[in-house]
């Protein structure tokens, strides 16, 4: 009896513990199969379409090079004499700005004028038909030819009536009429004599030529070695020292209208499809850190080239560099503006997808996404222009802070922050 007793305690104990843990495990199965069973939403960051200003930019580097650049190069060697401005100044045109030693210059100008003359004295002569001496011997050797074909012809006459009388043979008769036709031929040939021959005269010509642009070469020596300022500008590079000693060709000084620069820029190939003439361009300077610089492109590249690693095009612009704070010659920075809108909309180039070469964002609408097709325009590096597919109402879906993928009709949770 007692044993019974304790037996039904035991299990009385066992039901009190198994009756709660059958209930929570009840309860445990119901909220999974609760939370299973209900909309599952991801979180998402949103934006709104604003209207703004957009560019699109070209970012690369170049050189400053002068547009009215003028370089005076020593035309013989020789030195230095006068130094009449200094590095930096501004000349009017026209002036006297370096004056180098033309001793040199002037005696090649003496020279070529010789050699000049004697192409002229040498052409006259060929033309007159020869030299004074020339002209006299042929007139002497006229003469005799005339006084030997009349001798001849008379001997010729003489001997015909002989051999009509029986008292010269014709073998006699024969030798000097062929004497007489060879004094006939050779007089002919001094009568039609021509003074000169077309390939004389044709040399004689070329050496006047040449002799005057000798001529001219060496004025222009004497000129060059008095340096003026062909225009109004700055002399920005004068190498040329006082009493220095310079050769042929070495540059003396570099002058140049520094209101109005142009800038070399480098693009890379991939880039040079997007440049046009009339882009607006911005230069920047390390040097002077703030300042800026306007312009505009007026040359596109004709070919790429190897620069370093890079395989870029050439491009020119021109800048206006009324304060002359910009110096020729310096490396600086370039923006080009490749394309702009006023007024256009806009979302963060992060808001679009792309699949299948279609571009789409997710519309948030009842708190579930919309796949919308748009059609873009131009971007920069955070934001992109949509023509169509979207307003300004709108929200955007941007990014999933949850694992899932967002995906059309997904339900969402708008959020900020990922961590909330």
């Amino acid at each position: 009896m007692a044993n019974r007793n304790s037996n039904g305690s035991n299990g009385n104990v066992r039901q009190v513990w198994l009756t709660p843990l059958i209930v929570l495990l009840i309860l445990f199965l119901g909220a999974g199969a609760y939370f299973e069973m209900r909309p599952h939403r991801i979180r998402i960051s949103v934006v709104k379409p604003t209207r703004q200003s957009l560019s699109n930019s070209i970012t690369t580097n170049g050189k400053v090079e002068p547009i009215h650049n003028f370089e005076a190069h020593a035309p013989v060697a020789g030195t230095v004499q006068k130094v009449l401005v200094k590095e930096g100044a501004h000349v009017k045109a026209g002036d006297l700005l370096l004056v180098l030693d033309d001793s040199k210059a002037r005696s090649d100008l003496a020279l070529a004028q010789t050699r000049l003359k004697a192409a002229k004295a040498n052409y006259a002569t060929l033309m007159a038909g020869g030299s004074e001496q020339q002209l006299l011997t042929r007139k002497a050797e006229l003469q005799k030819a005339l006084a030997d074909r009349d001798n001849t012809q008379r001997q010729l006459d003489a001997l015909n009536r002989l051999q009509q009388r029986g008292a010269a043979s014709n073998d006699e008769v024969a030798a000097v009429t062929g004497k007489l036709a060879h004094i006939q031929a050779d007089l002919a040939q001094l009568q039609a004599q021509v003074r000169y021959s077309p390939e004389e005269q044709t040399h004689l010509q070329a050496e006047i030529e040449g002799a005057k642009a000798s001529v001219e070469l060496a004025e222009g020596d004497v000129r060059s070695c008095n340096v003026h300022a062909p225009f109004a500008g700055t002399v920005y590079s004068l190498p040329a020292r006082l009493g220095a000693w310079v050769n042929a060709g070495d540059m003396l000084l570099q002058e140049a209208d520094l209101s109005q620069l142009r800038v070399r820029a480098f693009v890379d190939e991939p880039e040079i499809g997007r440049l046009a003439i009339g882009q607006k361009v911005t230069i920047e300077w390390d040097a002077l850190p703030g300042h800026a610089w306007q312009g505009q492109v007026t040359a596109l590249p004709s070919t790429v080239i190897n620069r370093g690693s890079r395989v870029v095009g050439e491009l020119l612009c021109e800048v206006d560099n009324s304060e002359h704070l910009l110096l020729p010659n310096v490396d600086v920075n370039a923006t080009i503006v490749a394309a702009s809108r006023e007024n256009t909309m806009t979302i963060p180039r992060e808001a679009v997808r792309d699949e299948n070469g279609r571009d789409f964002v997710f519309v948030v609408k009842d708190r579930r996404l919309e796949r919308r097709e748009v059609k873009l325009g131009i971007a920069n590096l955070t934001r992109i222009e949509v023509l169509s597919g979207i307003s300004l109402d709108d929200t955007i879906a941007v990014q999933s802070y949850s694992p899932s993928p967002m995906a059309d009709g997904v339900a969402v949770k708008v959020t900020e922050n990922p961590l909330q």
